[in-house]
């Protein structure tokens, strides 16, 4: 193999890495108009006007599918949900990965089936939200022997509504039973304020950003 062939397979290579992760997060040519809007929508730096309190059950009701003229509408919506943290995640983007549960774990018990939530970067730096300081806030289920003192702290997660297609598999009745899976696709991303409840004030106290 000549040197100009092996340089021309090696620029070929690397066009083709390029494309392949410029298609991962959204960008680049020939990226579906599904997963253009995904990105834009994992990539909102504006809080919404207002929050509606949702259930875990309002985001099962949600429709499916990867119509745009559906679901962009419903992605313009600001919801709370209100419960707590079952485990926390970082993941390699950056977003700290939220699992949302009506009701706590407590000794003995498994995992619950969660609503998603997602902190992005831009969203926790610079700031008070690191992955530690949420964590502790949190006080999550993270698979240790020695729980939380005070056990998980009720929280209220709000932000933008949005459909992440690729998580969007229907769990099946024998995993809701026997397992803890995600609940849907329809999730909040980015997350644009948390807030945690004080019992000694009857009241909701907003987590500084």
């Amino acid at each position: 193999m000549t040197f100009r062939t092996l340089a021309a397979l090696s620029l070929s290579l690397g066009v083709l890495t390029l494309l392949s992760g410029l298609a991962l997060l959204g960008r680049g040519p020939g990226v579906p108009p599904e997963m253009r809007n995904l990105r834009a929508g994992k990539e909102r730096t504006s809080e919404p006007a207002s929050y509606a309190a949702w259930t875990a059950d309002s985001f099962v009701a949600l429709p499916h599918g990867r119509v745009l003229a559906v679901i962009r509408p419903i992605e313009r919506r600001g919801v709370s949900l209100e419960g707590y943290v079952q485990r926390t995640m970082l993941a390699g983007d950056g977003d700290l990965h939220l699992e949302i549960v009506a009701d706590p774990m407590r000794p003995g018990e498994t995992d619950r089936s969660y609503v998603t939530g997602e902190i992005t970067p831009r969203w926790r730096h610079p700031g008070r939200w690191t992955a530690d300081a949420l964590v502790a806030l949190f006080r999550p289920n993270r698979g240790g022997v020695t729980p939380w003192e005070g056990g998980p702290r009720r929280v209220r997660v709000s932000g933008w509504l949005l459909y992440d297609f690729q998580y969007d598999a229907p769990p099946s009745t024998w995993a809701l039973q026997n397992m803890a899976p995600r609940l849907t696709g329809w999730e909040i991303h980015p997350v644009t304020r948390l807030e945690v409840w004080n019992a000694a004030r009857g009241g909701w106290e907003r987590v500084p950003s």
